[in-house]
C-alpha cells in the first residue's frame, strides 16, 4: 500500500461557530489534533482492522464442557449410560447435560482479522479528524458544500436538543448541508443478488456525520435522514470518520465536542 501524507497547511487556526439560523456567533481556536498530518495509508489499515474484526468467524475452545471427571458407569445398573461425575449422580460432559460440550460447535478454519498497533490506531483517528477540516479531501469524497470553505463546520450546542426531523432539516438547509443529503437520497439503489431477500435490500451512501457531546433528542430527529450518522465524541471511530477507509467525510461538530477534543489531545 502506497504511503501518502497530506500536511494540513491551509488549515486556519480560527474558525467560525454557527447558530441554528446559519449565522456566525463567534470564533473558536481549533485543537492541535486538527493539525495532524493526514496519513491515508494508516487510515486504511485502521479501517480494515476494524472491519475484519467484526466479521471474523467465531470458534469455541476445544476443551469447553470437557473439563470434568464425568464417566459413564456402563450397563447393568438400571440407570442411563450418561457420563456422571465421580462420587455423585450428576450428569456432565454429554451435549444434553447442563454445562456439557456442544454437539457441533462452530470452528474457525481461517483467520481473517487484520490487527493494528494501538498507537497506529490513535494516529489513524487523529488523521481522520484532521481530514474533516481539509476542503479538498471532503470534496474529493463526493460531498456537496455550498459556500462553506472554512472547515470544520462547528455549530452551537443548542442543536443537540432538536427533537423533530423538520426542525433539523431547516437547520441543515440554513447551514448549506442539505444538498449532500439529497445527493445520497437520489442515489439509493437496490442491491444485486440474494442480499435483497435478507433484510438488506437497499444500498445507500454516506452523507453528513454529526459529532455530539450529549444527546437530548437529536438522534431521534435524524434517524430517518439518508446517510446521516450521529455519534458521541467519546465513541467516534475510524468507521464514522472515514467510511470505506477514505478520509474527508463531511462532518458537523458541536462546540462542546471540540472542547472535548482539546481536553483529550491538546
Amino acid at each position: 500500500m502506497s504511503y501518502l501524507k497530506i500536511e494540513n497547511i491551509s488549515q486556519t487556526k480560527n474558525v467560525p461557530i454557527y447558530d441554528l439560523d446559519g449565522k456566525i456567533i463567534g470564533k473558536i481556536d481549533l485543537p492541535k489534533v486538527f493539525l495532524t498530518p493526514v496519513r491515508i495509508d494508516i487510515i486504511r489499515r485502521a479501517f480494515i482492522a476494524s472491519l475484519t474484526s467484526s466479521i471474523q468467524p467465531q470458534g469455541r475452545d476445544p476443551m469447553a464442557g470437557k473439563r470434568t471427571t464425568a464417566e459413564s458407569r456402563g450397563v447393568g445398573l438400571g440407570i442411563a449410560r450418561v457420563p456422571r461425575i465421580k462420587g455423585s449422580m450428576r450428569a456432565a460432559l454429554a451435549p444434553m447435560t447442563v454445562g456439557g460440550r456442544r454437539a457441533h460447535p462452530p470452528t474457525t478454519f481461517k483467520k481473517i482479522v487484520e490487527r493494528i498497533n494501538r498507537k497506529e490506531k490513535i494516529l489513524a483517528i487523529k488523521s481522520a479528524i484532521a481530514a474533516t477540516s481539509i476542503y479538498n479531501l471532503v470534496v474529493k469524497r463526493g460531498h456537496i458544500l455550498y459556500g462553506k470553505k472554512d472547515l470544520p463546520i462547528i455549530v452551537s450546542d443548542k442543536i443537540q436538543s432538536i427533537k423533530k426531523t423538520s426542525e433539523l432539516r431547516d437547520i441543515l438547509i440554513k447551514l448549506g448541508l442539505w444538498a449532500d443529503i439529497e445527493r445520497v437520497k437520489e442515489k439509493i439503489r437496490i442491491r444485486a443478488g440474494k442480499g435483497k431477500m435478507r433484510n438488506r435490500r437497499y444500498k445507500k451512501g454516506k452523507s453528513l456525520l454529526i459529532v455530539i457531546y450529549e444527546d437530548d433528542g437529536l438522534k431521534r430527529a435524524a434517524r430517518n435522514l439518508c446517510g446521516v450518522d450521529i455519534v458521541n465524541v467519546r465513541n467516534v471511530s475510524i468507521k464514522h470518520l472515514a467510511p470505506g477507509g477514505v478520509p474527508g467525510r463531511l462532518t458537523l461538530w458541536v462546540k462542546s465536542s471540540i472542547e472535548f477534543l482539546r481536553e483529550k489531545w491538546g
